[in-house]
């Protein structure tokens, strides 16, 4: 764990086989299968259905404000995007699967103009033909579609990825920050007033856009100290 103020093991899951993902949520449609004994994800559906082929994968579990993230990850084909999601939760403080929230079905704009709050971090993007050319990794706040920080993309492209890549992500408070294989790609803190509150406890969720698929393993979730 390269982050120094890192502390209790919350949680650590190998994502290595099907009984690895038993307390994960799909929103949306999608493949779940571990053919290289680690999580693959695919879209089920066309990607000519646009945001409707696009899903996300919840851990049902909550977490509490301070924590750092782990996971290591491998590009498998392009085009597509992958993004994590974090401190999730209702915005007036109902947990995330709350029967009294709308349903969700992996559409973005039910994401960051739903009845949620979240952090989400966009880390591998090769959709649009802009992030083609450049790429970056961008940090956006919900509620709304706040752009609060962006850095370089480090991870090659499928055709020269080789993996895995071991991605961190930290939230101390207002800050967090986020590596790939321990090289520092965005450092941001919230001061709580420009784009709402700041946000606390809550759930993770893995997001993917149609036809990207990926694999994950080896997630991890310390409790952090300020």
């Amino acid at each position: 764990m390269t982050n120094r103020n890192a502390a209790e093991l919350l949680y650590d899951n190998p994502l290595a086989c099907l009984d690895d993902v038993e307390h994960f949520v799909l929103e949306g449609h999608a493949e779940i299968s571990f053919p290289n004994g680690r999580m693959r994800m695919k879209n089920l559906r066309d990607p000519s259905d646009g945001q409707a082929a696009n899903f996300v994968y919840w851990l049902n579990r909550d977490f509490p404000t301070d924590i750092a993230i782990s996971w290591d990850f491998w590009p498998i084909r392009e085009p597509g995007l992958c993004m994590v999601l974090f401190a999730a939760a209702g915005r007036n403080g109902e947990d995330l699967f709350d029967p009294g929230l709308n349903v969700r079905t992996g559409e973005y704009r039910q994401y960051h103009h739903g009845d949620i709050n979240a952090l989400h971090l966009s880390y591998f993007r090769r959709k649009q033909p802009d992030e083609k050319l450049l790429h970056t990794c961008n940090l956006r706040k919900s509620y709304g579609f706040h752009l609060v920080a962006q850095g370089p993309d480090p991870i090659p492209g499928v055709g020269d990825a080789v993996g895995p890549y071991h991605i961190e992500l930290v939230k101390c408070g207002g800050q967090v920050r986020f590596s790939v294989n321990d090289l520092a790609i965005l450092n941001w803190t919230d001061d709580g007033e420009t784009y709402g509150p700041m946000a606390g406890a809550g759930k993770i969720g893995l997001r993917q856009m149609a036809p990207l698929i990926a694999e994950y393993a080896n997630l991890k979730v310390h409790a952090v100290v300020s």
